[in-house]
């Protein structure tokens, strides 16, 4: 109805113009690009930065991305597209050939400017999760990535419906026969795809997060999540960038636990005593631990070994030390004897979780144990070297 309205106005236009009616679609066209440049020109000195303005008396940081220049500017940019896929062609109503091509191309210039703006509004929108608290860290970009690919396939869609003159959905009936090589085509995309989403959806990933897959040589920071690939800086500063779908399929070590969850970092290793060094404590050695309170009453009235004594030691020295967790599992236990000597693990956790701290903290930790263990009459196994042979 609007269309006709309009049309009897074209009509209007010439028979006014009399025998200058030759110039009424010249004049038309440039009246109609020069409303729709006006109308552009209203949204960015008027309504841009009065939008601008209300944003930027609010305490919110979302609204300055969701409503940026950027956004907004694409927005304003669909009306003017709107006025020209209108009148246009419409100028052109007594020549179909001519009408028929300016209203397809009309078209495709308001679908790419509603595509442009859908676009840009995706992007802002993954900027506000990555500034928000909760989805900080997660691994959004591959989400939003295939929001955008979904956006940019409709739009392609509807381009080539204008273009052929076909129904939407009847394109899509027609693409299904090419979905096989549209898939082998692609195949690294769509997996990609999938996986990306599914490492999202799970929070198996996050950016910051401290990996290990040692197969593929990847032990190192997490920079970036996206589509088809993440990036992960080794501690040795090389990157390394592996498919979504290696993550998703095969098993790797994520130390996130540990580094945001956990109240220290655990220690697991033992060292090997000598089994010759292994006996009974003499009834004054008994004395002396017990006035260092390492025997109980009981204890003195029956035989004591010393491995005994020094593992009941190490349990009070590590649950005193300020650089330990008491708070967490602490334990030091005997594994299975073997021919390299009696192996004693301690298992326990550093307050520091920071690599070197720990790091430092634990070897101090051995280098006291080592050093203590004449006092209690035993000896670390070592496999003899040339300066045991020399001394012989």
């Amino acid at each position: 109805m609007m269309d006709e309205y309009v049309e009897l106005l074209f009509k209007e236009f010439h028979s006014l113009l009399g025998e200058w009616s030759a110039l009424a679609k010249p004049i038309a066209i440039i009246l109609i690009l020069l409303f729709s440049w006006l109308l552009d020109l209203l949204c960015r000195k008027i309504v841009i930065p009065a939008v601008k303005k209300v944003v930027g008396k609010t305490k919110a940081a979302w609204d300055d991305i969701l409503f940026s220049e950027a956004v907004i500017g694409r927005l304003c940019h669909i009306v003017p597209a709107a006025v020209i896929n209108s009148l246009l062609p419409l100028t052109f109503f007594d020549k179909p050939l001519i009408f028929s091509v300016l209203t397809k191309v009309t078209e495709i210039y308001l679908i790419i400017a509603i595509l442009r703006f859908l676009l840009s509004l995706v992007r802002s929108l993954y900027l506000i999760s990555e500034n928000s608290g909760g989805d900080r860290n997660r691994p959004m970009k591959g989400v939003f990535q295939m929001i955008q690919v979904i956006v940019i396939s409709v739009g392609v869609i509807l381009v080539f419906s204008v273009l052929f003159g076909k129904s939407p959905v009847d394109l899509l009936v027609g693409l299904g026969a090419a979905a096989t090589v549209l898939m082998l085509v692609f195949k690294d995309t769509i997996v990609g795809l999938v996986s990306g989403v599914q490492l999202s959806a799970n929070d198996m990933l996050r950016k910051g997060d401290w990996i290990a897959l040692p197969k593929h040589g990847v032990d190192g920071r997490v920079e970036e999540v996206n589509l088809t690939t993440v990036k992960v800086r080794n501690w040795d500063t090389t990157i390394y960038t592996i498919p979504p779908y290696t993550l998703v399929s095969e098993s790797f070590q994520n130390w996130r636990g540990m580094e945001a969850d956990s109240q220290g970092r655990r220690v697991k290793r033992h060292l090997r005593l000598d089994m010759n060094s292994v006996r009974f404590c003499t009834p004054n050695e008994l004395r002396k631990y017990r006035k260092e309170g390492l025997v109980s009453d009981e204890e003195m009235q029956a035989e004591v070994a010393n491995s005994t004594v020094f593992r009941r030691y190490l349990i009070r020295y590590l649950g005193a030390l300020p650089t330990v967790n008491a708070d967490m599992t602490l334990m030091v236990r005997q594994l299975q004897p073997t021919e390299h000597g009696l192996p004693i693990e301690l298992y326990f956790f550093t307050a520091s979780k920071e690599w070197a701290k720990h790091e430092t903290d634990q070897a101090d930790i051995f280098d006291y144990i080592i050093a203590v263990l004449p006092k209690f009459g035993l000896r670390v196994f070592q496999s003899p070297s040339g300066a045991d042979f020399k001394k012989t």
